[in-house]
């Protein structure tokens, strides 16, 4: 099949009118292309992964649902997408996976249409059931086996306590079985789906391998100091570590004719038959049945030799890249941005530090002086300049300000900003701005202020307390009708206890209580 069919296109265009591009990315790695997963939408789907505003469970489902498709072609697009995903993506995709909602139902999975449906689809099914036991073995231990420190220091099966160390090895066989269960043929390996996906299993075998040869290592060391119960089951988990040894030895070299360099391939080194029975002999030493002749110091030693190579090797194999198809097993790399990534963050650290250290630099920043306005030439047009005292009395002349009005409350308030050189004099005039005071601004010439007209003020005789509070201002003309009292919009007092029937205009009521 060449190119993506119109149904992949459709669906692309269908996740980008609605802007989901994450959708998009899934569609676009899965499509019905019989090639690999383009690396540029599984680098976007990693990127998306470490994204604290991506959803990751709905990522999960997403593929999930894709994986219902007939077509066995993004069913297995699906499968290598979701296992891309948990090797190199963000811890909490293969937490999200690991979940009991989470899980590939691909038992009965066949595809009757394609050509290579009933050969592919075996290989769907054994795949999805490795990733199920991949995530349901991450929701027993909490970690990933693959991702797990080995080393004869650091190494965590190596360093496990007994109990811990034989709960633990049986998980661990699982995975490794369940791996191997997959069960592929060079010549099954002919097209770039199956490439990739035999890639993705080959790294997690060698990572698996590892960490079951430390624990194996562990497990001799102190078998010989357990107790029968102890000594029975590590017995056991031997003597499948030298089966699954031998499946390991078998899919290597599928590996190897696959076209993965052989000095990348690991060798294994067995341990001695004799060690196997003298493990049988001192289990059958404890159960009273035999008694204990022979020294067991040099099979050990032998023993633990030949492992430790055998890690050694899968070390080596797990630190260099391994690339086909367009996708790359590095390790190292994976480690480098790791450490980048920590150094990073010591820096941002160091940084807040430092800030947190430093004084505010609001406290020594100082506050600009207010701008003085500028001068006007006496060339403008009008006469003399805006601001004299020859303008208004009321401005107190060029030299005031609102900071500078007694009683004034505005001496923190910003400096205005300079008028226009060369408005005219009928253009500008001073506005009351609550808060600021009288400022400049040009004004229309309808718009500008007569000659102010003051009313002299006329006290009334026998005006009684209460309206003393607030004196009025009465016109002359007016003086035959003296307002006093509290007035308000909806009516005006003339000589009598303010009504709501009280109009201006009227003849005075003599009711002392305002009733008529």
């Amino acid at each position: 099949m060449a190119g993506q069919t119109f149904h992949d296109r459709l669906v692309a265009a269908k996740h980008t009118i609605y802007g989901q591009n994450v959708e998009k990315a899934v569609c676009k790695a899965t499509t019905e292309e019989i090639i690999g997963p383009k690396k540029k939408h599984l680098d976007y789907l990693i990127h998306c992964t470490n994204e604290p505003n991506v959803s990751v469970p709905e990522l999960c489902n997403f593929l999930i649902q894709r994986t219902q498709q007939s077509s066995w072609v993004m069913v297995f697009k699906s499968l290598i997408t979701a296992h891309h995903l948990m090797c190199y993506g963000n811890e909490r995709f293969i937490q999200c996976m690991a979940t009991s909602s989470c899980s590939f139902h691909l038992s009965n999975f066949v595809d009757r249409n394609a050509p290579q449906g009933y050969d592919m689809s075996t290989f769907v099914r054994r795949y999805a059931k490795y990733l199920n036991v991949k995530a349901s073995t991450y929701r027993i231990m909490g970690a990933d086996f693959c991702k797990m420190k080995r080393g004869k220091e650091e190494g965590v099966l190596r360093n496990m306590n007994t109990e811990s160390l034989l709960k633990t090895l049986p998980i661990l066989h699982e995975q490794l079985d369940a791996l191997i269960d997959f069960d592929c043929n060079p010549d099954d390996l002919t097209n770039g789906v199956m490439n990739s996906c035999f890639v993705l299993l080959y790294r997690d075998l060698i990572q698996l391998f590892a960490a079951y040869n430390d624990g194996i290592i562990n497990l001799f060391e102190k078998y010989f100091t357990m107790n029968k119960k102890h000594c029975k089951e590590a017995l056991d988990i031997y003597k499948k570590f030298i089966v699954a040894m031998d499946k390991v030895s078998d899919f290597l070299k599928v590996a190897e004719s696959v076209g993965i360099d052989k000095g990348s391939i690991p060798d294994l080194t067995k341990a001695p038959c004799s060690l196997l029975e003298e493990m049988e002999n001192h289990l059958t030493f404890l159960e009273g049945k035999k008694a204990q002749t022979t020294s067991r110091t040099t099979s050990i030693q032998s023993a633990v030799s030949a492992l430790n190579s055998t890690g050694s090797a899968f070390t080596n194999s797990i630190s260099s890249a391994h690339e086909l198809n367009g996708l790359t097993v590095d390790e190292s790399m994976r480690r480098a941005v790791e450490e980048e990534a920590a150094v990073m963050n010591q820096l941002k650290e160091q940084r807040l530090k430092e800030l947190a250290t430093k004084p505010s630099a609001d406290s020594n920043r100082k506050v600009p002086s207010p701008i003085p306005p500028p001068s006007v030439s006496s060339s403008v047009p009008g006469g003399h300049q805006w601001g004299s005292p020859k303008t208004s009395s009321r401005t107190g002349g060029a030299n005031w300000s609102p900071a500078s009005a007694p009683g004034s409350n505005f001496a923190g308030a910003p400096a205005v900003p300079p008028m226009g050189v060369g408005v005219p004099q009928s253009m500008v005039g001073m506005v009351n701005v609550p808060g600021y005071g009288y400022q400049p601004a040009i004004l229309p010439t309808a718009m500008m202020a007569q000659q102010p007209y003051r009313m002299p003020a006329v006290w009334p005789t026998g005006v009684p307390v209460y309206a003393g509070q607030q004196p009025q201002m009465v016109h002359p003309q007016m003086q035959a009708q003296v307002m006093y009292g509290t007035p308000s919009p909806q009516h005006t007092v003339i000589q009598g206890t303010p009504t709501a029937g009280s109009v201006a205009g009227r003849p005075p009521s003599n009711d002392p209580f305002g009733v008529l």
